[in-house]
Protein backbone atom coordinates (compact mmCIF):
# COMPACT_ATOMS: atom_id res chain seq x y z
CA UNK A 1 0.00 0.00 0.00
CA UNK A 2 1.30 3.31 -0.93
CA UNK A 3 2.06 6.10 1.44
CA UNK A 4 1.85 9.71 1.44
CA UNK A 5 3.06 12.49 3.04
CA UNK A 6 -0.44 14.51 3.62
CA UNK A 7 -0.40 17.60 6.02
CA UNK A 8 2.77 19.57 7.60
CA UNK A 9 2.90 22.06 10.20
CA UNK A 10 5.63 23.41 12.59
CA UNK A 11 5.88 24.97 16.35
CA UNK A 12 8.31 27.55 17.30
CA UNK A 13 9.11 28.57 20.28
CA UNK A 14 8.42 32.97 21.30
CA UNK A 15 11.35 33.43 22.54
CA UNK A 16 14.34 34.47 19.94
CA UNK A 17 18.29 34.75 20.24
CA UNK A 18 19.20 37.52 17.11
CA UNK A 19 22.90 38.07 15.65
CA UNK A 20 22.67 41.24 17.51
CA UNK A 21 22.31 39.57 20.80
CA UNK A 22 25.04 37.03 20.10
CA UNK A 23 27.33 39.83 18.78
CA UNK A 24 26.72 41.66 22.41
CA UNK A 25 27.63 38.37 24.62
CA UNK A 26 30.74 37.44 22.35
CA UNK A 27 31.68 40.66 20.88
CA UNK A 28 34.54 39.27 18.34
CA UNK A 29 31.79 37.08 17.09
CA UNK A 30 30.41 40.32 14.48
CA UNK A 31 26.67 40.16 13.07
CA UNK A 32 27.52 40.08 9.74
CA UNK A 33 30.35 37.93 10.54
CA UNK A 34 27.49 35.20 11.27
CA UNK A 35 25.05 36.00 9.22
CA UNK A 36 27.32 35.17 6.09
CA UNK A 37 29.09 32.32 7.29
CA UNK A 38 26.07 30.49 9.50
CA UNK A 39 23.47 32.07 7.29
CA UNK A 40 21.60 32.39 10.24
CA UNK A 41 19.77 35.66 11.58
CA UNK A 42 17.86 34.44 14.41
CA UNK A 43 16.95 31.52 16.11
CA UNK A 44 13.83 30.26 18.53
CA UNK A 45 14.84 29.48 22.04
CA UNK A 46 12.85 26.86 24.07
CA UNK A 47 11.73 29.08 27.57
CA UNK A 48 12.82 26.97 30.83
CA UNK A 49 9.75 25.84 31.46
CA UNK A 50 9.30 24.41 27.89
CA UNK A 51 10.25 21.09 26.69
CA UNK A 52 10.39 19.04 23.62
CA UNK A 53 7.14 17.45 24.63
CA UNK A 54 5.01 20.91 24.74
CA UNK A 55 6.64 21.63 21.42
CA UNK A 56 5.32 18.82 19.80
CA UNK A 57 1.63 18.90 21.45
CA UNK A 58 2.04 22.30 20.15
CA UNK A 59 2.60 21.23 16.43
CA UNK A 60 0.16 18.65 16.54
CA UNK A 61 -2.23 21.05 17.19
CA UNK A 62 -1.42 23.70 14.54
CA UNK A 63 -1.17 20.50 12.14
CA UNK A 64 -4.82 19.55 13.27
CA UNK A 65 -6.25 23.06 13.25
CA UNK A 66 -4.47 24.24 9.99
CA UNK A 67 -5.08 21.32 7.84
CA UNK A 68 -8.71 20.25 9.37
CA UNK A 69 -7.64 16.65 10.65
CA UNK A 70 -9.90 14.79 13.18
CA UNK A 71 -7.52 13.62 16.07
CA UNK A 72 -9.55 10.53 16.36
CA UNK A 73 -8.23 9.32 13.15
CA UNK A 74 -4.51 9.12 14.39
CA UNK A 75 -3.63 5.23 14.57
CA UNK A 76 0.25 5.55 15.23
CA UNK A 77 2.24 8.36 16.99
CA UNK A 78 5.95 8.73 16.05
CA UNK A 79 8.04 10.62 17.80
CA UNK A 80 11.55 11.53 17.43
CA UNK A 81 13.98 13.74 19.90
CA UNK A 82 17.19 13.78 21.39
CA UNK A 83 15.88 15.81 24.29
CA UNK A 84 12.88 13.54 26.11
CA UNK A 85 11.14 14.54 29.03
CA UNK A 86 12.10 11.35 30.68
CA UNK A 87 14.06 8.00 30.50
CA UNK A 88 10.71 6.70 31.27
CA UNK A 89 8.24 6.59 30.18
CA UNK A 90 7.82 7.15 26.55
CA UNK A 91 7.20 10.74 25.77
CA UNK A 92 4.32 9.26 23.20
CA UNK A 93 2.26 7.84 25.20
CA UNK A 94 2.15 11.35 27.32
CA UNK A 95 1.89 13.00 24.17
CA UNK A 96 -1.29 10.38 22.91
CA UNK A 97 -3.38 11.86 26.64
CA UNK A 98 -2.75 15.23 26.36
CA UNK A 99 -3.40 15.28 22.65
CA UNK A 100 -6.66 12.90 23.29
CA UNK A 101 -5.81 10.65 20.57
CA UNK A 102 -7.07 7.02 20.60
CA UNK A 103 -5.98 4.70 22.92
CA UNK A 104 -6.12 2.00 20.20
CA UNK A 105 -3.15 4.17 18.33
CA UNK A 106 0.78 2.72 19.10
CA UNK A 107 2.95 5.20 20.28
CA UNK A 108 6.19 4.80 20.25
CA UNK A 109 10.12 7.48 20.80
CA UNK A 110 13.23 7.10 18.32
CA UNK A 111 16.19 8.91 19.12
CA UNK A 112 17.84 10.25 16.44
CA UNK A 113 18.83 14.25 15.54
CA UNK A 114 19.29 15.29 11.67
CA UNK A 115 18.04 11.90 9.92
CA UNK A 116 15.19 11.75 12.70
CA UNK A 117 12.51 13.15 9.87
CA UNK A 118 13.64 10.77 6.56
CA UNK A 119 13.44 7.83 9.52
CA UNK A 120 10.06 8.77 10.58
CA UNK A 121 9.06 8.87 7.36
CA UNK A 122 10.89 5.45 6.94
CA UNK A 123 9.19 3.29 9.79
CA UNK A 124 5.36 5.14 8.91
CA UNK A 125 5.80 4.00 5.09
CA UNK A 126 6.36 0.56 6.64
CA UNK A 127 3.63 0.85 9.09
CA UNK A 128 1.25 1.67 6.39
CA UNK A 129 2.88 -0.83 3.93
CA UNK A 130 2.19 -3.70 6.99
CA UNK A 131 -1.49 -2.62 7.13
CA UNK A 132 -0.36 -2.03 10.87
CA UNK A 133 -1.60 2.27 10.74
CA UNK A 134 -3.42 4.01 8.30
CA UNK A 135 -2.55 7.56 9.47
CA UNK A 136 0.47 8.26 11.18
CA UNK A 137 1.62 11.41 13.57
CA UNK A 138 4.98 12.04 12.90
CA UNK A 139 6.08 14.74 15.12
CA UNK A 140 9.76 15.70 15.24
CA UNK A 141 10.85 18.21 18.53
CA UNK A 142 14.27 19.19 19.83
CA UNK A 143 15.44 21.61 22.63
CA UNK A 144 19.28 21.54 21.80
CA UNK A 145 19.69 25.06 23.56
CA UNK A 146 19.03 23.38 26.96
CA UNK A 147 22.22 21.21 25.96
CA UNK A 148 24.68 24.05 25.40
CA UNK A 149 26.99 25.79 27.47
CA UNK A 150 26.33 29.71 27.73
CA UNK A 151 29.69 30.44 26.65
CA UNK A 152 29.57 27.96 23.55
CA UNK A 153 29.38 30.60 20.75
CA UNK A 154 29.44 27.81 18.11
CA UNK A 155 26.82 26.04 19.09
CA UNK A 156 24.85 28.86 20.02
CA UNK A 157 24.59 30.43 16.99
CA UNK A 158 23.90 27.19 14.47
CA UNK A 159 21.20 26.02 16.60
CA UNK A 160 17.62 26.71 17.40
CA UNK A 161 14.81 24.98 18.65
CA UNK A 162 11.72 23.76 17.00
CA UNK A 163 8.81 21.21 16.82
CA UNK A 164 7.18 20.18 13.43
CA UNK A 165 3.69 17.62 13.37
CA UNK A 166 3.16 15.44 9.65
CA UNK A 167 0.36 12.94 8.96
CA UNK A 168 1.32 10.47 7.05
CA UNK A 169 -1.46 8.25 5.01
CA UNK A 170 -2.69 6.01 2.58
CA UNK A 171 -3.36 9.04 0.39
CA UNK A 172 -2.55 13.01 0.58
CA UNK A 173 0.03 15.56 -1.31
CA UNK A 174 2.96 13.65 -1.95
CA UNK A 175 3.72 9.93 -2.61
CA UNK A 176 6.95 8.81 -0.27
CA UNK A 177 9.36 6.50 -2.28
CA UNK A 178 12.49 4.34 -1.72
CA UNK A 179 14.76 5.11 0.83
CA UNK A 180 18.76 5.29 1.03
CA UNK A 181 19.57 4.76 5.00
CA UNK A 182 22.94 4.64 6.36
CA UNK A 183 24.23 4.75 10.26
CA UNK A 184 28.59 4.69 10.97
CA UNK A 185 29.15 4.78 14.87
CA UNK A 186 32.17 4.83 14.85
CA UNK A 187 31.49 9.08 14.47
CA UNK A 188 29.71 9.26 17.77
CA UNK A 189 31.96 10.89 19.63
CA UNK A 190 32.16 14.02 17.47
CA UNK A 191 28.41 15.47 18.19
CA UNK A 192 27.45 13.99 21.72
CA UNK A 193 26.45 15.06 24.80
CA UNK A 194 28.50 12.78 27.14
CA UNK A 195 27.36 12.96 30.57
CA UNK A 196 23.84 12.61 32.16
CA UNK A 197 22.57 9.34 31.11
CA UNK A 198 23.59 5.89 32.60
CA UNK A 199 26.82 5.21 31.17
CA UNK A 200 28.11 8.64 33.20
CA UNK A 201 24.85 9.69 34.93
CA UNK A 202 26.72 12.73 36.96
CA UNK A 203 27.22 15.75 35.03
CA UNK A 204 30.49 17.14 35.46
CA UNK A 205 29.79 20.69 34.52
CA UNK A 206 33.97 22.72 34.75
CA UNK A 207 34.19 24.21 31.82
CA UNK A 208 37.12 24.23 29.20
CA UNK A 209 37.85 26.74 26.80
CA UNK A 210 38.37 24.77 23.16
CA UNK A 211 40.46 27.11 21.64
CA UNK A 212 38.06 28.87 19.60
CA UNK A 213 36.74 30.60 22.05
CA UNK A 214 34.03 28.34 22.87
CA UNK A 215 32.96 27.17 26.75
CA UNK A 216 32.30 23.26 27.05
CA UNK A 217 31.75 20.29 29.32
CA UNK A 218 31.71 16.84 29.32
CA UNK A 219 27.63 17.65 30.44
CA UNK A 220 26.84 20.26 27.56
CA UNK A 221 26.86 19.12 23.65
CA UNK A 222 29.80 19.27 21.96
CA UNK A 223 30.52 19.25 18.38
CA UNK A 224 33.66 18.55 16.31
CA UNK A 225 32.85 20.98 13.65
CA UNK A 226 36.01 20.12 11.13
CA UNK A 227 34.89 15.82 11.50
CA UNK A 228 31.48 16.89 11.35
CA UNK A 229 31.93 18.92 8.05
CA UNK A 230 34.29 16.20 6.31
CA UNK A 231 31.57 13.34 7.20
CA UNK A 232 28.80 15.41 5.31
CA UNK A 233 31.08 16.38 3.33
CA UNK A 234 31.69 12.69 2.29
CA UNK A 235 28.63 11.08 2.91
CA UNK A 236 26.07 13.13 0.91
CA UNK A 237 26.89 13.30 -2.26
CA UNK A 238 26.69 9.21 -2.12
CA UNK A 239 23.63 9.61 -0.34
CA UNK A 240 21.95 11.77 -2.80
CA UNK A 241 23.44 8.97 -6.13
CA UNK A 242 22.01 6.12 -3.84
CA UNK A 243 18.90 7.47 -3.49
CA UNK A 244 18.43 8.43 -6.78
CA UNK A 245 19.90 5.32 -8.07
CA UNK A 246 16.75 3.61 -6.02
CA UNK A 247 14.01 6.14 -7.72
CA UNK A 248 14.78 5.38 -11.03
CA UNK A 249 15.54 9.20 -11.54
CA UNK A 250 18.38 11.07 -12.46
CA UNK A 251 19.42 14.55 -10.84
CA UNK A 252 17.71 16.49 -13.32
CA UNK A 253 14.77 14.89 -12.67
CA UNK A 254 14.25 16.34 -9.15
CA UNK A 255 12.56 19.43 -9.19
CA UNK A 256 13.38 20.49 -5.67
CA UNK A 257 16.28 19.14 -2.89
CA UNK A 258 15.81 19.72 0.48
CA UNK A 259 18.83 19.06 2.91
CA UNK A 260 18.77 19.69 6.22
CA UNK A 261 19.33 22.77 7.60
CA UNK A 262 22.90 22.32 8.83
CA UNK A 263 24.48 25.77 7.92
CA UNK A 264 24.81 27.79 5.35
CA UNK A 265 28.64 27.31 4.83
CA UNK A 266 27.77 23.39 4.80
CA UNK A 267 25.23 23.56 2.59
CA UNK A 268 26.61 25.59 -0.47
CA UNK A 269 29.73 23.76 0.04
CA UNK A 270 27.45 20.49 -0.84
CA UNK A 271 25.66 21.94 -2.97
CA UNK A 272 28.54 22.84 -5.76
CA UNK A 273 30.20 19.77 -4.90
CA UNK A 274 26.91 17.79 -6.10
CA UNK A 275 26.36 21.00 -9.42
CA UNK A 276 22.74 21.57 -8.26
CA UNK A 277 21.24 24.61 -9.42
CA UNK A 278 20.73 27.39 -7.13
CA UNK A 279 16.79 27.38 -7.87
CA UNK A 280 16.80 23.45 -6.87
CA UNK A 281 18.42 23.76 -3.79
CA UNK A 282 16.01 25.43 -0.88
CA UNK A 283 17.44 27.30 1.65
CA UNK A 284 15.03 27.67 5.09
CA UNK A 285 17.62 28.23 7.99
CA UNK A 286 17.78 32.18 8.24
CA UNK A 287 15.01 32.64 10.91
CA UNK A 288 14.93 29.40 12.83
CA UNK A 289 18.65 28.27 12.64
CA UNK A 290 19.43 24.51 12.36
CA UNK A 291 16.41 22.80 14.43
CA UNK A 292 18.13 18.82 13.65
CA UNK A 293 14.78 16.43 13.24
CA UNK A 294 12.81 19.13 12.71
CA UNK A 295 14.82 21.22 9.49
CA UNK A 296 13.36 19.42 7.00
CA UNK A 297 9.91 19.45 7.76
CA UNK A 298 10.18 22.90 8.43
CA UNK A 299 11.85 23.83 5.02
CA UNK A 300 9.44 21.63 2.75
CA UNK A 301 6.55 23.16 4.66
CA UNK A 302 8.10 26.63 3.54
CA UNK A 303 9.35 25.62 0.36
CA UNK A 304 5.90 24.42 -0.40
CA UNK A 305 4.08 27.34 0.89
CA UNK A 306 6.15 29.80 -1.57
CA UNK A 307 6.57 27.29 -4.64
CA UNK A 308 4.02 24.46 -4.52
CA UNK A 309 5.23 21.94 -6.38
CA UNK A 310 3.47 21.07 -10.03
CA UNK A 311 1.98 17.76 -10.67
CA UNK A 312 4.16 14.65 -11.13
CA UNK A 313 7.21 17.17 -9.48
CA UNK A 314 9.57 15.42 -7.84
CA UNK A 315 11.35 16.13 -4.53
CA UNK A 316 14.61 14.70 -2.80
CA UNK A 317 14.75 14.72 1.10
CA UNK A 318 17.76 14.36 3.26
CA UNK A 319 18.73 14.29 6.55
CA UNK A 320 22.66 13.69 7.87
CA UNK A 321 24.29 14.21 10.91
CA UNK A 322 24.48 12.99 14.67
CA UNK A 323 24.98 9.10 15.61
CA UNK A 324 26.78 9.37 12.14
CA UNK A 325 23.21 8.82 10.97
CA UNK A 326 22.05 9.93 7.02
CA UNK A 327 19.05 8.92 4.81
CA UNK A 328 17.04 10.49 2.20
CA UNK A 329 14.25 9.24 -0.36
CA UNK A 330 12.15 11.22 -2.88
CA UNK A 331 8.80 12.43 -2.77
CA UNK A 332 6.41 12.29 -5.90
CA UNK A 333 3.44 15.10 -6.11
Amino acid sequence: MQAFIKAISYYLPQQQLSNTELAKLFPEWGVEKIAKKIGINTRHIAAADEFASDMAIAAAQKLFTEHHINPAEIDFILYCTQSPDYFLPTTACIIQDKLNLPVKAGALDFNLGCSGYIYGLALAKGLIAGGIAKNILLLTSETYSKFIHPGDKGNRTIFGDAAAATLISTDGIAAIGQFELGTDGKGAENLMVKQGAIRYPDKNRDSVNDGYGNEQSPGHLYMDGPEIFAFTSQIVPALIAGTLFKNNVDKAGIDQFILHQANQYMLEHLRKKMDIPVPNFYNAMAGVGNTVSSSVPIALYDAMKEKPAAPKAKWLLAGFGVGYSWGATVITF
